[in-house]
């Protein structure tokens, strides 16, 4: 029993994990001019529509819009939270006059669907130069809270619906009461779910698209308000007098109080930039203002351009303070990446000028400045200074001081080096000043003055700046160590970095930027930059090394604690060398230095610690050395001394590591490895020393010399006599080394038809660049055609083909057709570029570039009247069979250049000038010939044009239809070409000046468009009503021809074959006796089929194959060939089906008879009464009036003879 129990709870849980989704049913009603949308997040989510009698009908789908006033039963199912799973967009229009807007009052249908995240959105629609004001109703807006908004709705404004801007993002609890939009413009309002939305959110009132501002202006200030003619146009306005004074570009405001201002368009910041000019005059004690104030209001948003003209007296002091900003000093080449630039310079009384840049954010917050002043601060859009921008105080000039601020756990310790007396330093912490003779020692200084009371205390003091990194108890992972600039910068410094980590692990600096240079401890760098590290160990300090920028030590691992100091010299520009720090593993070793050799021949000097004084007694070191692919490594110990171990044993060992191999234990006097190959590990251990003796010191040089192979090719060109062969150097490995029999060369060039033999040693394959050229010269226009094909070189080469180029010379009376082999051509440009593995460069041989090209386009043919270089691209040339081009001559063209295009229907073709962005070459002219499909029209659009300014002739622009010399179409550079309709194939042709500046290029754009085919109608019916009168007419006629009958009778001469009469006894009974000439059916289209000719009705009737035998056909003359045997018909032949006289295989125009009867009776003879009448009925009675058919009859006539009758 609870067995069974539990297997019925097992399968209830198992039905409701299957039946896991949420469903909500709710009634709604969308207001009147409300568009609502509801959309589904989820795949598996759908919003149904409930109708029928007891909601039996329902309706699901993803998407669902609302009909506005239509109530309506919707039921959401989804397997997810209903709430997070659908999305409701409100959308209403917000219509404007010039005088009111409708609705006045913007409303919000709160309760619609507050269970889900809803986004109400209002669009604008004003007329032009019209803004339409939305006041906001209740708490004001700001646009500087975090977003999303945590605490209510999200507001969304953006100024045009069509332009892709970035939105302004609003949320409620600010100042901004008002939003002021154009047309187009569009707000919303994102609600999330259940969250109350005011009813009445905005009032919506139109007014004239216009900004007033009122400014003041102080005395001594000049403000200059200027728009960059490329921006958008807008005017501002002076409206304090009758009329206003308005200026477009720029406009002065001096000393002005409330003066009123307006601008004639919406955002006149990002238009206009503002520039102030302030005068301040100083004494030798004072200056007058004392400190540059600025209204923060005034031209709140521009761009700005502050600047103070300060004057000082001879031999004063000026101090600027920027109290509420601490400076940074930047470089000129720099940008403050806020936007805020300052910028002081001073003049000198010799006339000298200096001018330093400064950005926010640095530790500089006063300068102490000598001579006429000028302070400049740049203010970007939209931003905002205090309103002091600084104070300044002038002072007769006296000693120097400074003011210092360092970064956290860094001291500052001055040190007198030279004698002089009246020179002190004198401290100023908070309002307490002390002042030393010789050294003092700033801790952690924070806006801590220091002056010197010597004009030129660099000359007396140097510095010592001291920071501790402490990696014990934080981490020391990557971080960039470097030497600050700010302190001191024309004193001798020194930068010291304490150093400190787990007592069995080590510090990792790594230098691998540049690498260091070691140097014996008494000597400096080249640079005045000398870096040496030393380490803390139990025996007392150790000096590892003194270095220089640039060289092959890329690591330094010291154990425990370690100093790394650079000592640079007062009269040095300082350009330290910034290194990472790291934590390293755990170690045994005092030190280890990693070595990275070169390739190619190279000797480096090694010291051990403290050289030439004592190693540390029982410590190792290593050196750790990378030794390039094929090479060899010696050692050679220059200076060695061994101490005497006080251990009975001990000794002094010299061990070598390789990987994967025992190591070797050598003494200072053994011989060192020699030629030997690979990356290895140098161990030095030292023993306890008799310290009272001289105690171990060494200095060994490694030297690298290369061991490989060269790679030998043998490159015959015999079989290519065209072609020649480019190798060049363009990697930076220097041990490259190239040779063309047995000779060194940077470049080697391998000429047409000849064999070299080429030898590369320590060459890796990506710094060797290999190209080919052939030569194709045609001599005259009956050059033969030719495929372009890259030949295959030889496959000793060890680097793969680059690019191919073919050197095409033709005639000057000749042209050169280029053709792709797939059929097409196609130009690539910027917007529709060609893949670069697939494409060709054509250029003319003078350099001059006329575009990239590829398969499958709209080019037929490219013809070029100039010699030409044809370039592949670079691709993998060993999988190119095909052709890349076909080319051949053809005669001389008047253009430079002809493209032959066959527009596509599908798609708009692009068509642009040679060099394509770059322009035409002067002088020059290109043509398109483009040949239209059957039925269409193309719509030439002119989608780019750039006309220059020329000095020698003009540009033009033509286009005419084929073979016709009437112009659609001719501009010049100073008219404007328009877009127009062409109906047929037709040609254009632009030409170029010589420009004075600027360039002539264009892109144009073809799209093809079918005929109308109401003319072809309007003849069709024409020629329909034409044809039925024809037929009503012939019918009568033919109905009088058949009471008529054949009476006359004709015998016809045969030169060669049998006579035959038709009154003969071959029939059984004559013509005139028996129906076969008398039709009784007609088809009119066999009859007078040739009556229709060119109308669209012939078009439409199949028409008897062969010879039409029943109309007159002319004789030509004898045959050869057997006569056909004419047979009665029977009797009485089948009435109802026409029968032609021949079958349609018996029909064919024999040769002209000649005939031995009468002319009048002969068929070289016709009556003019029936020559008229395309029936051949009688027009008149009158007499036989005969004309002459052909001239067969104006020959001799051969005699009758009697055996022919």
């Amino acid at each position: 029993m609870r067995l069974c129990g539990a297997c019925a709870l097992l399968a209830l849980l198992f039905v409701s994990s299957l039946d896991s989704s949420e469903s909500f049913e709710t009634t709604v009603l969308p207001k009147k001019g409300s568009d609502v949308t509801v959309s589904s997040k989820l795949p598996g989510c759908t919003v149904c529509t409930v109708s029928g009698v007891n909601d039996t009908q329902t309706s699901c789908q993803l998407f669902l819009k609302l009909v506005p006033e239509e109530e309506v039963k919707l039921l959401f199912d989804c397997s997810q939270p209903i709430k997070q799973s659908y999305s409701v967009e409100i959308t209403s229009l917000i219509e404007c006059t010039k005088d009111i807007c409708n609705p006045k009052m913007v409303e919000v249908q709160s309760s619609l669907l507050s269970e889900f995240t809803r986004t109400f959105i209002w669009k604008l629609n004003a007329p032009e130069k019209t803004l339409v004001s939305l006041d906001v109703l209740g708490a004001g807006l700001t646009d500087k809270a975090p977003h999303p908004c945590p605490d209510g709705p999200q507001y969304t404004v953006i100024t045009s619906e069509a332009n892709r801007e970035v939105p302004t993002l609003y949320c409620r609890g600010g100042l901004e009461t008002r939003l002021d939009l154009p047309n187009q413009g569009v707000v919303s309002l994102k609600a999330k779910p259940n969250m109350e939305v005011a009813s009445v959110l905005f009032q919506a009132s139109p007014r004239p698209m216009m900004r007033e501002m009122t400014v003041t202006i102080g005395p001594s200030s000049t403000v200059v308000l200027s728009r960059d003619p490329k921006e958008t146009e807008c005017e501002v306005c002076v409206t304090d007098g009758a009329t206003p004074d308005c200026h477009s570009t720029e406009k002065t405001l001096k000393s002005a109080e409330k003066l009123p201002l307006e601008f004639h368009c919406l955002k006149p910041q990002d238009v206009f930039t503002m520039k102030m000019t302030t005068k301040m005059e100083c004494t030798k004690s004072s200056c007058t203002p004392a400190s540059a104030e600025v209204d923060p209001e005034l031209f709140k948003g521009f761009n700005k351009t502050l600047t103070w003209d300060i004057s000082v007296p001879d031999r004063t002091v000026l101090t600027l303070h920027f109290p509420s900003v601490g400076l940074k000093e930047i470089s000129s080449s720099e940008n403050c990446k806020d936007g805020f630039q300052y910028t002081v310079s001073t003049t000198r009384t010799d006339g000298q000028k200096k001018a330093t840049s400064y950005c926010k954010g640095g530790t500089v917050s006063q300068l102490e400045l000598l001579g006429k002043t000028t302070v400049t601060v740049e203010v970007p859009e939209g931003g905002e200074l205090d309103q002091t921008v600084f104070s300044l105080k002038a002072a007769p000039r006296r000693g120097r001081s400074m003011s210092v601020t360092s970064d956290p756990n860094t001291d500052i310790i001055i040190k007198k080096q030279a004698i002089e007396p009246d020179c002190q330093i004198c401290v100023t912490v908070g309002s307490k000043q002390t002042c030393h003779a010789k050294t003092y020692r700033l801790k952690n200084p924070h806006n801590t003055s220091v002056e010197f009371t010597c004009p030129q205390p660099q000359n007396v003091f140097s510095v010592e700046i001291n920071r501790e990194i402490d990696c014990t108890e934080t981490s020391c992972l990557g971080d960039t160590v470097h030497a600050e600039n700010k302190f001191f910068p024309d004193f001798n410094r020194t930068f010291t970095w304490d150093l400190k980590v787990v007592s069995n692990r080590v510090s990792q600096l790594n230098f691998a930027e540049t690498g260091l240079r070691q140097i014996p401890n008494d000597e400096t760098c080249p640079d005045d930059h000398t870096y040496s590290v030393i380490i803390y160990l139990r025996s007392g300090l150790a000096n590892i090394g003194t270095f220089c920028k640039g060289g092959l030590v890329t690591t330094i691992l010291a154990r425990y604690k370690s100093r790394v100091s650079l000592m640079v010299p007062g009269n040095a520009k300082l350009d330290p060398l910034d290194f990472q720090l790291n934590v390293g593993n755990v170690t045994d070793m005092a030190a280890i230095v990693k070595v990275s050799l070169p390739r190619g021949v190279s000797d480096t000097d090694f010291l051990t610690p403290n050289y030439p004084n004592s190693f540390p007694d029982n410590e190792r070191m290593r050196w750790e050395f990378t030794v390039p692919g094929m090479h060899n490594y010696t050692i050679n110990f220059l200076d060695h001394l061994a101490p005497e171990c006080l251990n009975e044993g001990d000794m002094v060992v010299v061990e070598y590591q390789k990987e994967g191999k025992m190591p070797t234990r050598l003494t200072l006097t053994d011989p060192q490895p020699q030629h030997q190959q690979g990356s290895f590990n140098l161990v030095l251990k030292n023993c306890e020393t008799n310290r009272t003796l001289p105690g171990l010191r060494l200095s060994y040089r490694v030297s690298v010399m290369r061991s490989g192979h060269p790679v030998l090719c043998t490159v015959d060109l015999t079989r290519h006599p065209a072609v020649s062969v480019q190798i060049e150097k363009v990697g930076s490995d220097p041990f490259c080394e190239m040779s063309i029999n047995s000779v060194v060369k940077e470049k080697i060039n391998v000429a047409k038809g000849t064999t070299a033999k080429l030898s590369f040693l320590d060459c890796p394959n990506d710094d060797i660049r290999l190209t080919a050229t052939q030569v194709i010269a045609c001599k005259n226009v009956m050059c033969s055609a030719t495929s372009l094909f890259v030949p295959t070189l030889d496959s000793c080469l060890p680097m793969l083909l680059q690019s191919f180029t073919w050197h095409i010379t033709i005639p000057h009376e000749a042209t050169l057709d280029l053709v792709s082999p797939t059929g097409s051509l196609r130009q690539s440009l910027p917007e529709q570029p060609c893949d670069q593995s697939s494409s060709v460069r054509v250029a003319e041989a003078d350099g001059y570039f006329i575009g990239d090209f590829c398969s499958n386009g709209v080019i037929q043919k490219l013809q070029v009247h100039a010699n030409v270089s044809i370039t592949a691209m670079p691709r993998d040339f060993r999988k190119c069979k095909e052709p890349l081009l076909n080319v051949s001559v053809s005669p001389e063209i008047t253009e430079t250049i002809i493209y032959n295009v066959s527009p596509k229907m599908t798609s708009p073709t692009v068509l642009a000038t040679p060099s394509w962005p770059q322009g035409m070459k002067p002088f020059s002219t290109v043509s398109w010939i483009v040949d239209l499909p059957t039925q269409y029209k193309a719509h030439l659009q002119f989608v780019n044009v750039s006309q220059p300014k020329c000095a020698d002739r003009h540009t033009s622009i033509k286009v005419k239809l084929l073979g016709q010399e009437e112009e659609l179409m001719s501009r010049r550079e100073d008219e404007r070409a328009e877009n127009l309709w062409v109906r047929e194939s037709f040609y254009l042709n632009m030409s170029n000046c010589k420009p004075e500046r600027d360039h002539f290029g264009a892109r144009t754009m073809i799209v093809l468009k079918e005929k109308s085919n109401l003319l072809v109608i309007l003849l069709a019916l024409f020629g329909a009503l034409l044809f039925l009168s024809i037929i009503l007419v012939v019918v009568c006629i033919v109905v009088r021809k058949k009471k008529a009958k054949m009476r006359s009778e004709a015998s016809i001469y045969m030169g060669k074959g049998n006579i035959f009469r038709p009154n003969d006894k071959h029939f059984t009974k004559t013509r005139a006796d028996n129906d076969s000439h008398v039709y009784d059916y007609i088809d009119d289209t066999m009859v007078y089929g040739h009556l229709l000719s060119g109308s669209t009705y012939n078009d439409s009737i199949e028409l008897p194959k062969g010879m039409q035998v029943d109309s007159y056909q002319t004789f030509t003359g004898p045959t050869d060939g057997p006569l056909p045997v004419i047979k009665e018909p029977e009797p009485e032949p089948e009435k109802g089906q026409y029968q032609t006289f021949l079958g349609p295989s018996d029909a064919f125009i024999p040769s002209r008879p000649r005939t031995p009867i009468e002319r009048q009776d002969s068929l070289g003879f016709q009556d003019r009464r029936m020559v008229d009448n395309e029936l051949y009925t009688f027009k008149s009675t009158g007499e036989i009036n005969k004309i002459r058919l052909s001239g067969a009859d104006l020959e001799p006539q051969p005699p009758i003879m009697e055996e022919s009758l």
